[in-house]
């Protein structure tokens, strides 16, 4: 019979964390993000000293944007590796909930360890204690139950022993994928317990492949080779399977057309001869065309966001139908679409073996060519090197500069012009659009380039979004991260003001300009990054932009390229023709010319929805 040891139940969290390994070997929980405070510094705090290199603990500075990176980090290693952020009671718990639910939205795992209230109740009210006058079970870390896929409280040493498996199935299983979070009352992170040593054995998680229904696949093959004009919707899913190969093989097999969403963009690199680039509001004129002829629409590893369907007026063709493969039958059966719930490599080879002899035959060539020389003509740089460049030209003299990096954003103009406009190899694109969450940007692309280290990371961030959260820039410096931040000032949250004015309303309180304020700003971005360590300069235009980029990858610390771009609407961000409608509700009633004519629009637009399978 095996013995025990004594160890307080924090030593005991961070010993267990330390032995889950994967299949090759590594620690699941690569290590742990921490900010103390008198919620933690006692219990964690000291066992994460005691630990040391085995389960090793970074300091970042905001406790939202280390979950940033951490769930970067497991984003970059497709699910297969996370990390841990801990943080006291009160407002260091719930700076996190924002990238909680940005976790859960994306489907991604992250460890989230808050302190919590004492459990003996001693102390009550402890300092930042939340008290529910009607519920003495109520602390602030309840915040984080709608937003976790696991969710459990510590309140004895020995609901360890149950729940650290627990959130360890939860952050490897494909399906239920998603962030955890262990409220970890703080007298218990430092009660002792005789815990017994066979907890600690070293235990490689496996991610598993579940095979589809038989019946469900001989279905879906059979709606596949009845179809005319099929077209394959690759999502994330597609990522985190690593089925890559095995959906490029497929569809140059069967010659069915791919077109992407955010998380699935580079799933196949743009060269592939059926890669027909971006779907929906955001997507391609060849990818679009395909889209609203097709009379099967075939969604693998995706959630079918309204971005990404343009609110379901894209797949327009009353003959459609829909296939749904996902391995979360939550996603599968979306729309009424038929579903088969599978991991999508498996489903590719099951439906490749089924599908011998099918070849679809409506890939138009041509339009995909002319679709890549228009892009081309679209990011070339301006004429004219005296006006403020587009998004899209910065995104051409970043694409010319670094055509191997991966480019990651995460709000405002520039995901939708990326997922257009940006030709990447295969792995080449990180976006966060779940949650589209401004300030992960700088975060997330220390996450990222910790996940992957042998590519170059460059990372697109307005001005308004760097506003919003740009101090992990510090904490890359001083662990020598090294990667390229291309900062745009529009001078505001310009991608709202388009979409403001679009929807038929006036330029208020986006940008600068058309401010409630005194006096307008005059923010020095380059001395700003300057003062955290980083390399920081200021682009005089599109060829020097491309020559900063260059000597970035020399330096081993961040590098901040600042430069002055457009605010205007206009075509400056897109090909003209190639997006489609987006259900953002206009005001039904109104005085403006321009809110009335926005308004019937609108229903134009809307009375276009494909609802229904």
């Amino acid at each position: 019979m095996s013995g025990t040891v004594r160890l307080t139940a924090a030593q005991a969290m961070v010993r267990w964390l330390s032995v889950q390994m994967t299949e090759e070997g590594e620690r699941f929980i690569e290590g742990v993000w921490a900010i103390f405070g008198h919620g933690n510094v006692a219990g964690l705090g000291e066992a994460l000293h005691g630990i040391g290199a085995a389960l090793p603990t970074w300091r970042g500075q905001n406790e939202q944007t280390m979950a940033h990176a951490a769930i970067a980090y497991a984003k970059g290693k497709a699910r297969r590796r996370a990390q841990a952020v801990t943080s006291s009671i009160g407002p260091g718990a719930t700076n996190m909930v924002t990238a909680a639910a940005l976790a859960h939205v994306n489907r991604l795992p992250v460890l989230l360890i808050p302190g919590d209230v004492f459990a003996n109740r001693r102390p009550d009210p402890v300092l930042q204690q939340v008290e529910d006058f009607d519920d003495g079970t109520v602390s602030a870390n309840d915040c984080f139950r709608s937003v976790s896929r696991y969710f459990d409280r510590i309140q004895r040493p020995e609901q360890l022993l149950t729940a650290l498996p627990r959130a360890l199935r939860v952050m490897t299983d494909p399906a239920n994928c998603g962030p955890v979070t262990l409220a970890f009352c703080q007298d218990v992170q430092a009660e002792a317990w005789d815990w017994p040593e066979a907890f600690f054995a070293p235990k490689a998680w496996r991610i598993r492949r579940p095979e589809p229904d038989a019946a469900d696949l001989a279905h879906v093959a059979g709606m596949i080779r009845a179809a005319r004009a099929p077209v394959i919707v690759c999502g994330g899913g597609v990522v985190y399977s690593g089925a890559e190969s095995a959906l490029g093989d497929f569809a140059a097999r069967h010659g069915i057309p791919v077109i992407e969403t955010q998380a699935g963009k580079s799933a196949l690199a743009q060269a592939h001869v059926m890669n027909f680039g971006a779907a929906g509001v955001d997507g391609s004129a060849a990818a679009n065309a395909l889209a609203r002829q097709a009379d099967l629409v075939i969604g693998i590893g995706t959630r079918f966001q309204d971005f990404t369907t343009g609110s379901w007026a894209l797949f327009a063709n009353p003959a459609r139908k829909l296939v749904s493969i996902n391995v979360q039958p939550y996603d599968a059966d979306k729309h009424g679409a038929m579903g088969l719930v599978a991991d999508a490599r498996v489903a590719l080879e099951r439906l490749g073996a089924l599908l011998e002899g099918y070849r679809a035959a409506h890939a138009d060539a041509q339009a995909r060519a002319g679709w890549l020389a228009a892009v081309d003509a679209h990011c070339a740089a301006p004429a004219d090197t005296n006006a403020l460049p587009t998004d899209a030209q910065v995104i051409g003299a970043v694409q010319r500069a670094a055509p191997e990096a991966i480019a990651m954003c995460a709000a405002g103009t520039m995901p939708g012009a990326l997922k257009l406009l940006w030709q990447p190899a295969q792995g080449g694109y990180h976006m966060e659009y779940g949650y589209s969450c401004m300030g992960y940007e700088i975060a997330g692309a220390m996450g990222l380039k910790l996940a992957r280290p042998d590519r170059e990371v460059i990372c697109f961030v307005g001005d308004g979004s760097y506003m919003m959260a740009n101090s992990e820039l510090a904490t890359a410096v001083m662990r020598r991260v090294p990667f390229t931040v291309v900062l745009t000032d529009n001078r505001g949250y310009g991608c709202i003001n388009r979409l403001q004015q679009g929807c038929g309303g006036e330029q208020f309180n986006n940008l600068y300009a058309h401010c409630n304020v005194e006096a307008q700003p005059e923010i020095d971005f380059v001395a700003h990054a300057a003062a955290m360590g980083a390399h920081a300069v200021k682009a005089q235009g599109i060829a020097d932009l491309e020559a900063r980029i260059a000597e970035a990858r020399s330096r081993d610390i961040p590098t901040v390229i600042v430069i002055d771009t457009s605010a205007e609407p206009g075509p400056g961000d897109g090909l003209e023709g190639a997006g489609h409608w987006w259900d953002v509700a206009v005001p039904e009633s109104g005085e403006s010319g321009k809110l009335k004519r926005a308004y019937a629009r609108y229903l134009e637009a809307a009375a276009k929805q494909n609802l229904v399978n």
